[in-house]
């Protein structure tokens, strides 16, 4: 049942200068070779990396440019990485598999952890329902190939209920976030920053976490060929916006509110997710690969990857000591 429904579902997918260096404690190998080069990256609201990275001030004093470019979802940041329109771009582990599984030029080259509790499965806050047996037949939102749908595969899966023991409804994040205290919906398995507009305005509640269920990794991915042509920028880049993670979580009202501004949101929205998100990039190392396998074989089994996917074949490990040199000693990494 499993695989019958799964497979039947589509999935898409200012130049400055040096001196700031020392300041920032960040000078990584080969920085002067990156001078001249323009950096392009593909963000969305969910990882805010450039307003991370301009709140903290992370980028003065580098010697290139970052070109910004800013996405609601994921399809287009593979997209654009699978056309080379970008250098780099943050999007979930599943859309990044599904992406280097169809063979597009793309590495990883780090990632992005967080606390799994930000991505939940919510339900209204005067409903019954208290957990993914209580769910039986009703409508629970999902997005092909997203984390919405993982999760809720995954809690079946761990609770030994088919698939069809819930009537999955396809509807983007945006639709989904009306439809659930409209009560056209009854659950709504999401990320940040919908789980606390949710909560805050709503007062919806969560029965499930991605905790214990799915590592709910984020992928820092790359065009393949930027690897190697602007490497002394990108592993730059890394350590800036590592630099900068740490900055959000030793100032995290400060950040929740310039934030907010920014993206125009709720300040209470911003501080309720910021206050527990504990973002942090790293370099990808041997649990994170696992991690990786073990959400590509996963969505073999359901068959949303036509076969076995070996993530070492797309992983790349040179910006590693540069990024282990440079790691936070704070460094909050998110528990599975």
């Amino acid at each position: 049942m499993l695989l019958r429904w799964i497979r039947r579902a589509r999935f898409a997918i200012p130049a400055l200068s040096l001196s700031a260096f020392t300041a920032l404690g960040v000078v990584p190998a080969g920085a002067a070779h990156a001078q001249g080069v323009t950096l392009r990256v593909g963000d969305q609201n969910y990882y805010n990396v450039r307003a991370s990275i301009e709140a903290s001030g992370a980028l003065e004093g580098a010697n290139y440019q970052v070109e910004w470019k800013h996405f609601q979802s994921a399809a287009p940041v593979a997209e654009g990485l699978n056309a080379g329109a970008l250098d780099l771009g943050f999007l979930g582990d599943s859309g990044f598999l599904f992406l280097a599984a169809k063979g597009a030029p793309v590495k990883l080259i780090a990632v992005s952890r967080q606390n799994p509790d930000t991505i939940a499965l919510l339900v209204p806050k005067d409903s019954p329902v208290k957990s993914i047996q209580d769910l039986k037949g009703k409508k629970v939102a999902y997005w092909p190939g997203a984390w919405s749908q993982q999760l809720t595969l995954r809690a079946l899966e761990k609770a030994g209920l088919p698939t069809d023991y819930v009537q999955f409804v396809k509807l983007m994040p945006i639709d989904a976030a009306v439809a659930l205290p409209n009560g056209a919906i009854d659950a709504f398995p999401v990320w940040e920053p919908y789980i606390s507009q949710q909560v805050v305005h709503n007062g919806a509640r969560p029965i499930i976490t991605a905790r214990n269920l799915m590592p709910g990794l984020s992928s820092v991915a790359a065009y393949a060929p930027s690897v190697t042509a602007k490497h002394a920028a990108i592993a730059d880049f890394l350590v800036r916006l590592q630099k900068a993670r740490a900055w959000v979580e030793s100032h995290k009202d400060v950040y929740a509110d310039q934030w907010a501004k920014k993206a125009g949101l709720d300040r209470e929205v911003a501080r309720h997710w910021i206050g527990q998100a504990g973002m942090t990039i790293d370099a990808v190392d041997k649990q994170a690969i696992a991690d990786y396998q073990g959400t590509s074989d996963f969505l073999t089994q359901t068959g949303a990857l036509p076969s076995r996917f070996d993530v070492n074949s797309i992983v790349d490990t040179s910006f590693t000591q540069v990024l282990d040199a440079k790691r936070p000693a704070t460094r909050q990494s998110a528990s599975r």
